[in-house]
């Protein structure tokens, strides 16, 4: 088996555009991948395109010396955009291979060991920065099954943050705590914005309020300050969203303090790169907890290893909450159990998942699709519509 050309899909989700990658062979078998990477779809769709050479007449079975081809052909390494690329590609020969077989991606790494797994929302706040528009659109969350939601309720706070603002996050926090299930599980997400000691001051002024995680506390320029912020915040922390080597999730480890790895599939070059991380957390005693806010495709990615990686936490979901077409974008989405909050597994060969081109061409690429988490409102994810 040969592959014979790449398709490349651009999409506008609205508030975000997103990139699919359709792999096709000379035996009349195709595969499916993601490479998002918010604000730089056009990049990372020219970033395929200058890979392409090096995958036509490749077999798309041989997948690691496939994804090792497009990494060390180009001796300077692009980074994330290099590996985005590559993941989509290597994404998309696993779809084929599984396809070829028979069999999900998830039973060619070694098989299901779950069912199901614990989801949580995101992308549900599309709402002003009040505790009442906040509670109101995390009712709608639990009404739809979830048991787990993230937010980031901190405005547009960037290094420090006022007092007024932590008052605001806090009530909102507080707000969300005193009237939802007690069982709710509440993260949040700090996009990167704080010093080290202004997040270890905002984590103990939210901890009374008993939030499952503390995400990306700290400017992504040092690796070193998330240590120093794990050692001492009172709510665990997550990180690993914006790693693109596997090598960082090994300095991770190795200096402590955090026990909850973020990989993004898309961003580490695909499943290969993830399996290893998953391993490498496996031996450190921690858990991973993929990051996925892109497209479905990429959903069906993570749901894929939640359904063979034993050390997996809990996975993020966005496609509840986007726009109502985009339900018809892909022949599949997961389920969720509303008694559990669990998201159900892809079970078709392959990654258990097809695009609708029609669909996908309906909704162009929008050059103002982009997420801005330091812009006055960003909380509503408006995209283009708030920007004209």
């Amino acid at each position: 088996m040969k592959i014979t050309g790449i398709e490349t899909f651009t999409v506008s989700a609205g508030w975000k555009n997103w990139l699919f990658v359709r792999v096709q062979t000379d035996a009349g078998i195709t595969g499916l991948g993601e490479g998002t990477l918010n604000g730089f779809i056009r990049t990372t769709e020219a970033a395929v395109r200058e890979l392409e050479h090096l995958v036509i007449g490749a077999d798309p079975r041989r997948i690691t010396a496939l994804a090792t081809r497009m990494l060390d052909s180009v001796s300077l390494d692009g980074g994330h955009i290099h590996r985005t690329a590559i993941a989509a590609v290597e994404v998309a020969c696993w779809d084929i291979l599984g396809k070829s077989l028979g069999v999900p991606i998830h039973q060619l790494l070694g098989g299901r060991v779950r069912d199901s797994v614990l989801g949580y929302a995101n992308g549900w706040y599309r709402t002003e920065r009040t505790p009442d528009a906040f509670l109101k659109a995390a009712e709608n969350v639990i009404a739809k099954g979830f048991h787990a939601l993230k937010l980031d309720p901190f405005g547009t706070a960037k290094g420090f943050i006022s007092q007024r603002d932590l008052d605001i996050a806090h009530d909102i926090l507080k707000t969300l705590r005193d009237n939802l299930p007690a069982d709710t599980r509440i993260l949040i997400d700090v996009h990167a914005r704080f010093t080290e000691i202004e997040a270890i001051r905002a984590a103990e002024r939210l901890a009374p309020l008993d939030l499952y995680w503390w995400e990306e506390p700290t400017s992504r320029d040092r690796q070193e300050t998330v240590h120093a912020v794990g050692r001492r915040s009172p709510i665990p922390v997550a990180t690993g969203e914006m790693y693109d080597t596997v090598g960082q999730f090994f300095t991770l480890a190795e200096r402590g303090g955090v026990n909850i790895f973020q990989p993004e599939p898309m961003s580490l070059g695909g499943i290969g790169n993830t399996m290893a991380v998953a391993n490498l957390a496996l031996a450190h005693g921690s858990y991973i907890a993929p990051h996925q806010s892109g497209g479905p495709v990429a959903t069906a990615v993570c749901l894929q290893l939640a359904a063979c990686v034993p050390n997996f936490l809990i996975q993020e979901h966005f496609d509840a909450f986007n726009e109502p077409w985009t339900h018809d974008l892909v022949s599949w989405h997961p389920t969720i159990d509303a008694e559990t909050g669990h998201l159900s597994l892809p079970d078709a060969p392959g990654l258990g998942i097809e695009l609708d081109e029609a669909v996908a061409l309906a909704h162009p690429y929008d050059p103002q699709a982009y997420l801005n988490v330091h812009e006055e409102g960003w909380e509503r994810r408006l995209g283009a519509k708030g920007r004209s």
